[in-house]
């Protein structure tokens, strides 16, 4: 056990932790953060997907050690100002969810893109997406989200 300390989403948080347990499980059981999914535990499906300084990663397969003093964001910061942001406003509003497990890895996956690349084509989605599986094949609805929400927010940067 080691007292590790995690910056997520803006906040330092202190836990008592194995630094070879992953960092999934710390948020869900000691944060009580529980957007991410544990789904197949080998970093294979996105369901997990949060980002460290800014870079989608798989938080299923990530000790909790190597992140210590990185940025951490996970889908419940992304809100602004009580407000749902553009990309979860616009997975709402093209149905781009169905059962939903896969829902935050996608939108946490789509955040690093956009941030990376704020007028990604629609190839780029689709490749920058390939490591989120969706069972429900909501793709084209989840790529669609993608490219209405980085159109709102080059239209806010106006």
């Amino acid at each position: 056990m080691a007292t590790i300390t995690l910056h997520v989403n803006g906040t330092g948080r202190k836990i008592d932790a194995d630094p070879e347990r992953s960092l999934l499980s710390v948020l869900r059981d000691d944060l009580d953060l529980t957007g991410r999914k544990y789904r197949c535990g080998a970093g294979q499906c996105g369901a997990c997907t949060v980002l460290i300084n800014g870079q989608p990663t798989r938080s299923c397969i990530t000790p909790v050690g190597s992140v210590a003093g990185k940025q951490i964001r996970t889908i419940e910061g992304l809100e602004q100002n009580a407000r749902l942001p553009p990309l979860q406003q616009a997975f709402l509003d093209h149905d781009a969810l169905q059962c939903g497990y896969c829902t935050s890895g996608m939108i946490m996956s789509g955040a690093g893109l956009l941030q990376k690349n704020p007028d990604p084509s629609e190839p780029e989605i689709i490749r920058f997406m390939e490591g989120n599986l969706c069972r429900c094949g909501a793709y084209p609805r989840i790529v669609a989200a993608i490219r209405k929400a980085a159109e709102t927010m080059r239209e806010a940067r106006k």
